[in-house]
């Protein structure tokens, strides 16, 4: 049925106001294909990632991208206007704000609407399993979580299905970051991207991701342990002055009660033994390698005086600053003789 006059006066005000909105990816119109250009590569645990490219593509009503495929994972974002795309299932709608992962080897044909242009956001990646990277180590500086998000989010990605769905995660943003962090150039623009690009997988994953599915946990501490070597670093950080244990306890926001029992549980000593312990070794140390004096060394070391450490030092190792300081020194001489 022909429209009547107003319903075309209204179509026509509707489409008016849409492609007058703010476009939030305009600043990309000026240079679409700039990331494009950039060579860039990196490890995502225990994956290869290489961009092969990244840009804002625009095609003009009634355009038709034949049918075609990739070895390789190409992310279609919609940010503006609408279309449809053909797979081998059938032809689905596109409207902004929705996204489709085509590869690899996913016949797809992608149509722009006879009434309006449409825009897409392209994200075309190689991921490449390296094989050759050994388990990362346990310890302080372990890549296991990384290892294991990486992991979980490239196996969503292998089984997602091509058809459309609506970003609910905004990973389309990202790539606004990624096209700013190119313009401005600052330090550190390489690691932004890479996170973008990261970003980008990790929200497009998510949309397919069901809660019930098993998922690596964060890492965690053992709070005693930590708060011990918190603790144990600010007071080797200001031994030398007059600290106290409730100073401590305050920085690692416990009462000095708590404080206290964490100490005896991983150094088997008080607040004041341990500090008075390690003012002592640093004290060894200077009067080793050093000519100070007691005093002196006193005053630098958070003792009130060079007679309270000569008490001190005496009663802990059983001689005086100066017999020690003789006898390190006469080691010495014997071992370079």
């Amino acid at each position: 049925m022909a429209k009547t006059a107003q319903e075309m006066k209204q179509s026509a005000i509707l489409a008016f106001r849409k492609n007058s909105s703010p476009f939030l990816f305009a600043p990309m119109q000026a240079e679409p294909d700039a990331l494009d250009r950039l060579d860039i590569s990196f490890r995502w645990g225990r994956y290869g990632i290489r961009l092969l490219r990244c840009h804002l593509a625009t095609f003009p009503a009634g355009n038709i991208i034949p049918n075609h495929k990739h070895r390789d994972y190409e992310f279609h974002f919609i940010p503006r206007g609408q279309g449809s795309v053909t797979l081998a299932d059938g032809e689905y709608p596109l409207h902004a704000g929705m996204f489709y992962l085509t590869g690899p080897q996913v016949m797809h044909k992608q149509e722009a609407s006879p009434q309006e242009a449409m825009y897409e956001l392209c994200l075309h990646i190689d991921i490449t399993p390296l094989d050759e990277i050994e388990h990362a180590p346990q310890g302080e500086w372990s890549e296991q979580w990384e290892i294991a998000e990486a992991e979980a989010c490239i196996q969503q990605l292998r089984a997602m299905p091509a058809t459309p769905a609506l970003d609910k995660y905004n990973a389309m943003n990202w790539f606004l970051v990624a096209y700013q962090t190119w313009q401005e150039r600052e330090i550190g623009a390489f690691t932004t991207i890479r996170q973008a690009i990261i970003q980008i997988l990790l929200r497009a994953a998510r949309v397919y991701h069901h809660s019930s599915q098993a998922q690596p946990a964060l890492p965690a501490r053992d709070m005693n342990m930590h708060r011990y070597q918190l603790a144990t670093r600010y007071i080797r950080d200001n031994y030398a002055r007059a600290i106290t244990l409730n100073e401590v306890a305050e920085t690692l926001h416990i009462c000095g009660r708590q404080l206290q029992r964490i100490l005896d549980q991983y150094a088997n000593d008080t607040f004041s033994g341990y500090l008075e312990r390690y003012r002592l070794a640093q004290i060894c140390l200077a009067l080793t390698h050093s000519e100070q004096t007691v005093e002196h060394l006193a005053l630098n070391h958070g003792f009130s005086s060079g007679s309270y450490l000569h008490y001190v030092f005496k009663k802990r190792l059983g001689m005086t600053p100066a017999q020690y300081r003789q006898r390190q020194q006469e080691t010495l001489l014997s071992q370079h003789a």
